[in-house]
C-alpha cells in the first residue's frame, strides 16, 4: 500500500465525521485538521530549523491532540513528555533530544527549577501557544519524506534513564493502518483513549482510530471508575489498557448495558492471565479481547485473533500486519517448533534507532536474519519466546528478567501465571533476590483481592504452586503487598520492586 505522511491521517475520515470528542472538545475530521494546519503554521513561523525537536509536557487536552501531526506537519520532530514524569527526567528527554522548544501546562512549568531548562530551548505555557495559534491560518499537510523521522518516544527508563526511540513518518503511518485493520475498527467505533500519548500504544489510539475514521476520546483518569464513568458518557465501543488497568476495571462495579456496550478490549504492556482473560469475557460479554505484545522499537509485533482467545488464552499470536516475526537461536538460525529462542522483529515497522546512541543502537538494531524477507535492520528483542507448530507464539521470559537460581533459568512470567490462576490472588510478581546458596532465590509478591480471607488464599496459593511448580521453581518466600508501584505507563514498576525487596540476603 501506498504510505503516506502522518499528518494525512486525517484525510481518511469524512469531513463532517466527530474525529474527536470528549473534554478536549469536539471537532469533526475538517475541523481537526484545520486546528493542526494553524498550530503547525505557528511551528512553522517560529523559525526553528528543519528537523529540529519540539516537546510538548501537557494533559490530554487540544494541545496533546493536535502537536503529534502538527509538529511533523511544520517539517520538526515531536517529543512528546509522560504527564506524570518529574521534572528531573523531563530535564533529561530535553537535554537528550536537544529540544528547542517545551510546551508545557502552567503548573509543570512552575515545578521546574532554573537549571532544568537545557539552554537555548524556549519554554511556552500551553494556553499562550493555544491563544497564539488562532491567529493563522492553516499549514496544508505535508509532501514529507515517508522516510524521515517525525517523532523521538521515550521510554519509560525501567532500565536506566530514558532512550529515545526514533520513529519515521512511515513508521507511524502503517502502525496506524495496520492496527485499524487487525482491531477492524469502524468510523462507527469511538474509542477511549486512557493511555498516555508519550506511550506509543497510547498515541496509535489517536493514529489507528483516526486511520480508520473512527472517533477518539481522550481521558485522563484517577480512578478505575472515572473509566467507567467516560465509558458510559461517551457511548464508548472500543478500550486499550495494560494489565494493571485491567485488574482494576475487573474489580470495579459496571451497569450491565455500560458493559454489554463494549465491542473490542485491547491489551499490550504484559501478558493477560488466563484468569484475567475469563474475567475479561464474563464482564465484557460482547467484546472481542485482543491480546497483543509490542516494542517500541517496533511499535507491535503480535496479535492474537479473538477467536483463537478462548482457546489459547496464554498465547501471543502472529504477526500483525507489515510485521515478520522470527523466533531465532544466537546465530540467527530459525528456532524449532517448540524450541525457546529469541523474538526478532523485521519489516517497515522497525524504527530508526535510538536517538543520540549509537551503541545501544548497534546492541538492539541488528542485521535482519539471512532467512529474513526483508533488508536492513530488525530489532532483536531479548525476549525469549517459543512457536508451537500452529505457528502460535508463546512468551517465555526476557533475558535480564530470568532468575538465575542453582543454575537454572527462571522465568518469572511462569510463576506469576500459575500464582494468579489461584482463586483470590489478583495479582502477582515474581523476582529474584540474592542468596548465598543458590545464587539467586525466588520472592513472589502478591496482592490479594479486597474482602478476600488473606490468610486462606495465601494457604491455598502455597499448594498450589507445591502441585504445579517444579521444586526448583517454588518461591523461597511469598509476601503480601497492598499495592504494587507503577511506572509512568501504568504498567508494574519491576525496578522499584527489586530495588525495595531484593537487596536482604537469603540464607
Amino acid at each position: 500500500m501506498a504510505v503516506r505522511p502522518v499528518d494525512h491521517l486525517l484525510t481518511m475520515g469524512g469531513a463532517d465525521h466527530p474525529a474527536l470528542a470528549g473534554k478536549a472538545g469536539a471537532m469533526s475530521y475538517a475541523e481537526l485538521d484545520r486546528a493542526v494546519g494553524r498550530l503547525a503554521t505557528w511551528l512553522a513561523k517560529q523559525a526553528f530549523p528543519a528537523g529540529a525537536r519540539v516537546a510538548s509536557w501537557v494533559a490530554k487536552g487540544r494541545l496533546a491532540v493536535l502537536m503529534p501531526l502538527a509538529a511533523p506537519r511544520a517539517g520538526l520532530v515531536h517529543v512528546p513528555v509522560n504527564p506524570l514524569l518529574k521534572h528531573a527526567q523531563v530535564a533529561h528527554i530535553l537535554a537528550d533530544s536537544g529540544a528547542l522548544l517545551l510546551i508545557a501546562t502552567q503548573s509543570r512549568l512552575a515545578a521546574f527549577g532554573a537549571g532544568d531548562v537545557p539552554e537555548g530551548c524556549a519554554v511556552l505555557p500551553e494556553a499562550e501557544v493555544i491563544a497564539a495559534m488562532e491567529a493563522y491560518e492553516p499549514l496544508p499537510p505535508s509532501d514529507a519524506d515517508p522516510a524521515s523521522l517525525a517523532a523521538i518516544l521515550y521510554t519509560s527508563g525501567s532500565t536506566g534513564k530514558p532512550k529515545g526511540v526514533m520513529l519515521s513518518h512511515a513508521n507511524l503511518w502503517l502502525g496506524a493502518v495496520s492496527v485499524a485493520d487487525y482491531l477492524r475498527l469502524t468510523p462507527q467505533d469511538r474509542v477511549l483513549a486512557v493511555l498516555p500519548f508519550s506511550f506509543d500504544y497510547g498515541q496509535n489510539q489517536l493514529f489507528s482510530t483516526w486511520a480508520a475514521g473512527g472517533t477518539v476520546v481522550p481521558l485522563d483518569y484517577l480512578t478505575a471508575r472515572d473509566v467507567v464513568k467516560a465509558v458510559e458518557r461517551e457511548e464508548i465501543t472500543t478500550l486499550a489498557g495494560v494489565p494493571p488497568l485491567w485488574v482494576q476495571l475487573v474489580e470495579t462495579d459496571w451497569p450491565e448495558a455500560t458493559a454489554a456496550r463494549m465491542r473490542r478490549i485491547t491489551n499490550s504492556g504484559g501478558a493477560l492471565t488466563t484468569a484475567l482473560v475469563h474475567k475479561l469475557r464474563a464482564l465484557f460479554p460482547n467484546a472481542d479481547i485482543y491480546p497483543m505484545y509490542g516494542l517500541t522499537e517496533a511499535f507491535r509485533s503480535t496479535y492474537l485473533p479473538p477467536e483463537l482467545v478462548a482457546s489459547h488464552p496464554e498465547s501471543m499470536g502472529r504477526a500483525i500486519p507489515h510485521a515478520e516475526i522470527l523466533i531465532c537461536r544466537p546465530d540467527g538460525s530459525i528456532a524449532d517448533d517448540g524450541e525457546p529462542g529469541e523474538l526478532v522483529h523485521c519489516g517497515p515497522l522497525v524504527a530508526m534507532g535510538y536517538w543520540n546512541d549509537p551503541v545501544r543502537t548497534a546492541e538492539r538494531f541488528r542485521p535482519a536474519p539471512p532467512s529474513s524477507s526483508y533488508d536492513g535492520r530488525a530489532v532483536w528483542s531479548g525476549d525469549t519466546v517459543r512457536r508451537e507448530a500452529d505457528g502460535l507464539l508463546y512468551f517465555v521470559g526476557r533475558a535480564d528478567a530470568m532468575i538465575k537460581s542453582a543454575g537454572n533459568r527462571i522465568s518469572p512470567t511462569e510463576i506469576e501465571e500459575v500464582a494468579q490462576g489461584v482463586a483470590g490472588v489478583a495479582e502477582a510478581v515474581a523476582i529474584g533476590v540474592p542468596d548465598n546458596r543458590l545464587g539467586q532465590a525466588v520472592l513472589l509478591l502478591v496482592r490479594i483481592d479486597k474482602g478476600g480471607d488473606a490468610e486462606a488464599i495465601e494457604a491455598s496459593l502455597r499448594h498450589h504452586l507445591k502441585v504445579e511448580l517444579p521444586n526448583f521453581m517454588m518461591p523461597r518466600e511469598i509476601h503480601r503487598v497492598e499495592a504494587f508501584p507503577r511506572n509512568p505507563n501504568g504498567k508494574i514498576d519491576r525496578v522499584r520492586l527489586a530495588a525495595d525487596h531484593g537487596n536482604e540476603t537469603r540464607r
